[in-house]
């Protein structure tokens, strides 16, 4: 029987990269990115950033005292040494590499992406335990990161990808995450394009299938009317009903004055959802 699935695109992940911090739940972020580098047969990169904090004189007077220079240099070589052990520990027995530096944890997060195909991180949403020291959260790095990001609620220790529900709307976003979740599609048993308040056929959820086809990935189409439900709710809704551990959608969002401002669905998402998400910009 011959293979119908295309073979112009890989359509796996050689690296992931996870950002490690030292607050609540840090470990388990790092032994579920370990957990999946290992069902997907690739590498981990570990990363940890951290910054000089010095004391601030309000009146400006004076230089920082050497000492306190050195004790403050101590401090973050002491974090970062700490952060380090954690992942080995956490993600002993996978293929990794650790990288650190003194830089802001979110800005060595988007450079060092560029060795990495997914970036794995903790949710942040009002109920999830507050990142650490380090910490980087999804809503600071997903939209200038140019990698799709995987986020991970709390509770969540493994993913197995078997349903996958797709949110689609067609933008450039959501193209791009479809592209971007391959690797995890092909895999699946159950993918759903989700289209909500929109006609399908216009919308071009019927063309995502037949994109789909040509990697053997046999999905289908459902339709939502708009209601009082947020689209978030529809999404994490749908995703209970197929028993889906995985979310594909597109992240929405510009930049204002140095903050990021969300669209509301995206915002939604990155705060509240159910299970693992992966979001494309």
């Amino acid at each position: 029987m011959s293979d119908t699935r295309s073979t112009a695109q890989p359509l796996g992940f050689g690296t992931l990269l996870t950002p490690v911090h030292l607050g609540t739940g840090a470990e388990a972020t790092i032994r579920f990115a370990a957990q999946l580098a290992r069902c997907l047969s690739c590498r981990l990169i570990g990363t940890g950033a951290d910054q000089l904090e010095l004391p601030y004189y309000g009146d400006g007077a004076g230089m920082v005292d050497a000492v306190l220079v050195e004790n403050a240099r101590a401090v973050m070589e002491e974090d970062l040494a700490k952060a380090q052990a954690l992942f080995r520990r956490a993600a002993d027995g996978v293929a990794l590499d650790w990288r650190s530096a003194v830089d802001a944890p979110a800005g060595f997060v988007l450079t060092q992406s560029r060795a990495a195909d997914l970036v794995v991180l903790a949710r942040q949403g009002g109920g999830d335990p507050p990142l650490g020291r380090m910490g980087v959260a999804p809503g600071d790095v997903v939209l200038e990161l140019g990698r799709p990001i995987l986020i991970v609620p709390q509770e969540v220790e493994r993913l197995a990808a078997r349903s996958v529900v797709i949110a689609w709307k067609d933008t450039r976003e959501s193209r791009r995450a479809v592209q971007d979740a391959l690797p995890f599609l092909v895999r699946a048993d159950v993918v759903t394009v989700l289209s909500v308040g929109a006609d399908p056929a216009d919308d071009g959820a019927q063309d995502v299938c037949g994109y789909l086809a040509q990697y053997g990935i046999a999905a289908r189409v459902v339709t939502r009317p708009k209601s009082s439900a947020t689209v978030a709710a529809e999404i994490a809704d749908l995703a209970k009903l197929q028993n889906a551990d995985l979310i594909v959608a597109g992240a929405y969002g510009h930049s204002r004055l140095r903050e990021w401002i969300f669209g509301g669905v995206t915002r939604d998402l990155i705060e509240t959802t159910p299970v693992c998400c992966l979001m494309s910009h």
